[in-house]
């Protein structure tokens, strides 16, 4: 039976394990859209733990110090490692590319696809240990720079470098421990001590260089609208209809008639219990100079904690035709995200389309 599941997964492999890593990104997916926050983050830790498990497994049944009997969990545990490696990279993907943050985030975005991508066609280098450890690292120090804040209940820069060290700390450990019966990691310190560098040093100039929003501050839904309005608890919402490739796409366009105002909507995951201020920041783009000037800042209040984002809008009357948008920024000014749009004049009214966030 073993040595038929075996050929099963020898014939099937170079499938079986982009399916797993993206089987994890859909997960992830659906979890961070569907699913509280605080429960997402337990599954974040769950699948953080997992691979971690299955790495030591790994290495210490090839070490020859675990029974026989677990071959069948042996040959199938580069799957689950896919599986959670896949729902680990897929959460910034998530957020950044389907909330306003995409222009702000693209390089992230790129690093993360780059992974995944690079995950099928150089699938045998990621089987090896090293490798997978490197990841692991990466996702060690994201999980770290999400679970602080929302422990503390602030955005403070040092809790991202604390939570840098920790993850170098764990690392460390974490390797030691591997080390400790597989003498081929022993022999590879030089590559770790290399990578890691690499990447502890790249996801701190992300971030201290305001190309990746301040963690884990992020941009579930941020749209503009040709009106606002708040009813209770829920917001109505009146816009033009877009087709559904139009909303894979950032960038929106507003018809508006020149005595209208545009509206900004955003919807921001933030920690529990977390206060504090965020600006919208109203630019327009000067084709005389080449550059966007900002127009309005407008102070609101953010209070952290619900699973569909805390909910608040900005208006702006007096709308220059052209390129807009509008940074959605901490006081500091770290951008969270950023929405672009055209504002095109017209004294016809378009199909507007109204619906009600709760």
């Amino acid at each position: 039976h073993y040595q038929k599941a075996r050929e099963f997964y020898t014939r099937y492999e170079r499938w079986l394990i982009p399916v797993m890593l993206f089987l994890g990104f859909w997960l992830d997916y659906f979890t961070f859209t569907n699913i509280q926050i605080n429960i997402t983050l337990g599954l974040l830790l769950a699948y953080w733990f997992i691979a971690g498990v299955s790495i030591v497994f790994i290495l210490l049944y090839d070490a020859g110090k675990l029974s026989e009997k677990l071959r069948y969990i042996r040959l199938f545990s580069p799957l689950l490692i896919q599986l959670t490696f896949g729902a680990m990279l897929g959460g910034p993907f998530v957020f950044y590319w389907f909330s306003g943050s995409f222009w702000v985030s693209w390089p992230l975005i790129l690093l993360v696809l780059g992974l995944m991508v690079s995950n099928e066609v150089f699938r045998h280098h990621f089987l090896k240990p090293k490798i997978q450890i490197s990841i692991y690292f990466y996702i060690t120090i994201s999980l770290f720079s999400l679970v602080l804040p929302f422990i503390f209940h602030s955005l403070s820069p040092w809790l991202f470098v604390i939570a840098g060290l920790l993850s170098l700390i764990f690392i460390f450990l974490f390797i030691l421990l591997l080390s400790s019966f597989r003498y081929e990691i022993k022999q590879q310190w030089k590559f770790f001590v290399l990578w890691i560098s690499i990447i502890f040093l790249c996801f701190n100039f992300l971030y201290f260089t305001n190309i990746i929003p301040p963690i884990p501050l992020s941009i579930k839904e941020a749209r503009v609208y040709h009106n606002v309005q708040r009813s209770g608890g829920s917001y109505i919402l009146k816009g033009e209809t877009e087709t559904f490739w139009q909303k894979l796409v950032p960038g929106q366009t507003l018809h508006l008639s020149p005595d209208e105002r545009a509206y900004v909507y955003t919807a921001i995951f933030a920690p529990t219990e977390l206060n504090t201020k965020i600006l919208h920041e109203w630019q327009y783009y000067d084709e005389g100079d080449g550059e966007w000037k900002t127009k309005t800042r407008v102070p609101l209040r953010l209070s952290g904690g619900r699973s569909e984002g805390f909910r608040t809008f900005s208006a702006k009357s007096d709308l220059t035709p052209g390129l807009w948008r509008v940074n959605v920024a901490t006081p500091d000014g770290l951008i969270i995200g950023r929405i672009s749009f055209e504002i095109i004049p017209s004294d016809n009214m378009p199909i507007i389309k109204a619906s009600v966030k709760s």
